[in-house]
């Protein structure tokens, strides 16, 4: 494994589209005082890795919102399919040259560890590294059972195998399991929860979002799969806490209480 010989550029590149069907104008809502794509955008901009952070809108509303707030905005059409599609769209229009790395974390994410951001741009030092995610252990194992908690299994080099809705790997350590054997780790110190964060190399991105949507893919409704699914590699790396994300109203309730308590980053 060779490594690259100068610093890694890296830009955070924020998908943050006006309608959400669980959460009306989600990445405006300011009760905090600021709207909250602003959060999300103030807080990468503490990962010292990042050269800058960019917003991909297809709101003039929300491009001016993260204007204001002294981040750069860029419009992107209205009907991408995924995060990852209005990211690459933005990515083009500032120039695949703008970056050696983009790092496409959502906008209702505000609660992200700067310093994870770090450990996840810092795996692109080694050259053979295109594409890279984070993961953290599972709360519990009722989560491993949620199929919105999304797990993933890494190789020993850290590539992931597999994400999956269901709980994967099988708990075959068990003494319950039909399948159990005595050298079995414990199933807990293998499992990981998959955080939806990741990160390209230019012309990497523009591969995946050029690639079809895979069976898998379309089975588990992870778009990561069309990566692995291509025979394309993608690092895991471990995540020192697990961010909440704001999905509901309930969620955004209680992130507004963690700001007025006086912080917002949450560790698992």
């Amino acid at each position: 494994m060779s490594l690259a010989s100068a610093p890694v550029r890296a830009l955070a590149i924020v998908p943050a589209r006006l309608g959400s069907q669980r959460l009306s104008r989600k990445m405006l809502l300011a009760r905090t005082g600021k709207p909250l794509v602003v959060h999300t955008a103030e807080n990468l901009a503490r990962a010292k890795s990042l050269a800058g952070v960019v917003v991909a809108t297809d709101a003039e509303e929300i491009a001016r919102a993260v204007e204001q707030a002294g981040f750069r905005a860029v419009l992107t059409s209205p009907a991408h399919p995924s995060g990852s599609d209005r990211v690459f769209e933005a990515l083009e229009k500032l120039g695949r040259a703008a970056c050696d790395v983009v790092v496409n974390v959502q906008g209702d994410e505000p609660e992200l560890d700067p310093a994870d951001l770090d450990a996840l741009v810092a795996v692109f030092a080694a050259d053979d590294v295109n594409a890279a995610t984070l993961c953290v252990p599972l709360d519990s194992a009722e989560q491993a059972l949620a199929p919105q908690a999304v797990k993933v299994v890494r190789a020993s080099n850290g590539d992931a195998l597999y994400f999956s809705r269901s709980c994967v790997p099988y708990r075959a350590g068990e003494s319950t399991s039909a399948y159990a054997r005595d050298d079995a780790p414990a199933w807990n110190s293998i499992v990981r929860r998959h955080l939806g964060v990741y990160a390209f190399r230019p012309d990497a991105l523009a591969r995946f979002v050029s690639l079809p949507r895979g069976v898998l893919e379309r089975l588990e409704n992870l778009e990561q799969l069309r990566w692995l699914e291509a025979g394309e590699r993608m690092r895991v790396v471990e995540a020192r806490r697990a961010p909440l994300g704001i999905d509901t109203a309930l969620d955004y309730d209680a992130f507004v209480e963690r700001v007025r308590a006086g912080g917002t980053l949450h560790g698992a």
